[in-house]
């Protein structure tokens, strides 16, 4: 599958040709299931597999074609980001991440840096990671990661940790502050080579699922970053952090919970239909109807919640509530269909070389991914009572 079949629809204003999203389907159900078992066995996405989906135009798809992106809609890429998603979920993060990067860095970015850092991560050829949370603060601006400027750079101190791809990226999108500010006052959005000076990058270790994403912890001791590398104003690195980039992952990440919903609602219906005890497969037992047809149901519903959260988002950005609610809806029927799904496998489900075993390990971590459901239901909140 060594083709670029999205070329045909470059700058399309179509909703997701069949062609395309087929093509999807079958790359996952091949090389990228294929691949599934070595990722979960040496907890790293081979080179091979990044490069195969860059070169399918995969990783380039929701930038503009002024970047060197394939310039889809966004509802159009949400439905082709959820079909994604029935893969690896470390997959699923790799195409999610690289297609949304390039937002905040080319919020900020002089015509200069666009040509250094956004259309290099679009096209592929530089990996990007979004480097803002740290081990005792939030993700906002309670941040506590220093910076002092000297001449023509920055020296930095402090960590970050959870940063995913931070042991395989060329550059972090990484958010500091300048020494002795507070709240938004004086914050920085910095490219920082991955091998700057003072900069160390450790693995994070094993996690529960999402294995072969490469979360690392950074540690910042005098870590040089040239002033050159600023993205925006001193003030405004809050601003590129979480401006125009938050509300579109957020609905990024609901897709996700569908896709990956709807890969665990499939693999209950097989395993109903194939599972016979006292002589009739379970599917025929009502009470595994009855559940199937909840899960189903709460699929379809999150689907077409976040489309509607998707359209929200294409008509008039950052539309923070619509965000808020497909994320908080789709994460916990995520859990719900997952749940559902395990049960059905039964006791077979349990064991890590199932099929359901590493959906359900995957699905645990959208809880955190973009804000926790109590986030979400304090954005929503917040409107409302507006």
């Amino acid at each position: 599958m060594d083709g670029t079949p999205l070329a045909a629809y470059e700058g399309s204003t179509t909703v997701q040709p069949a062609a395309l999203l087929a093509d999807v389907a079958a790359l996952v159900a091949g090389p990228l299931e294929e691949a599934a078992a070595r990722i979960e066995r040496e907890g790293r996405v081979p080179r091979e597999i990044w490069d195969l989906l860059n070169r399918r135009g995969y990783l380039r798809l929701a930038a503009p074609a002024e970047y060197g992106g394939a310039g889809l809609p966004f509802p159009a890429y949400v439905e082709f980001l959820e079909a994604f998603s029935q893969a690896h979920g470390s997959l699923r993060m790799i195409v999610h991440v690289m297609n949304g990067i390039w937002r905040p860095m080319a919020r900020r970015a002089s015509a200069e840096q666009v040509e250094r850092f956004v259309r290099p991560q679009v096209e592929g050829r530089h990996t990007v990671a979004f480097t803002l949370t740290e081990p005792g603060n939030g993700s906002g601006a309670d941040i506590q990661t220093t910076a002092r400027r000297i001449g023509d750079r920055y020296l930095l101190n402090g960590e970050k940790h959870l940063i995913t791809f931070g042991l395989v990226c060329d550059h972090y999108l990484l958010f500091c502050r300048l020494e002795g500010t507070s709240g938004h006052e004086g914050t920085l959005a910095l490219m920082a080579p991955r091998h700057a000076p003072g900069l160390r990058a450790v693995s994070m270790g094993d996690s529960l699922g999402l294995r072969g994403t490469d979360h690392a912890h950074l540690y910042m001791k005098d870590c040089e970053v040239p002033v050159a590398n600023r993205l925006g104003a001193e003030g405004q690195g809050l601003d590129v952090a979480l401006r125009g980039f938050l509300d579109a992952s957020r609905i990024c990440v609901a897709a996700s919970c569908v896709g990956l919903a709807q890969r665990a609602l499939d693999l209950a219906v097989a395993r109903a239909k194939a599972r016979v005890t006292f002589g009739r497969p379970i599917a025929a037992r009502q009470a595994i109807q009855m559940r199937l047809a909840e899960m189903e149901t709460d699929v379809e519903a999150a689907r077409q919640l976040v489309r509607w959260a998707a359209g929200r988002w294409e008509a008039d950005p950052p539309a923070a509530a619509a965000a808020a609610k497909a994320k908080l809806f789709a994460l916990e029927m995520l859990q719900r269909v997952t749940d559902g799904a395990l049960q059905v496998w039964g006791g077979a489900g349990y064991f890590e070389d199932s099929p359901i075993a590493r959906v359900y390990r995957d699905a645990r971590a959208q809880r955190f991914e973009e804000g926790t459901a109590e986030i979400q239901k304090a954005t929503i909140a917040k409107e409302l009572l507006a």
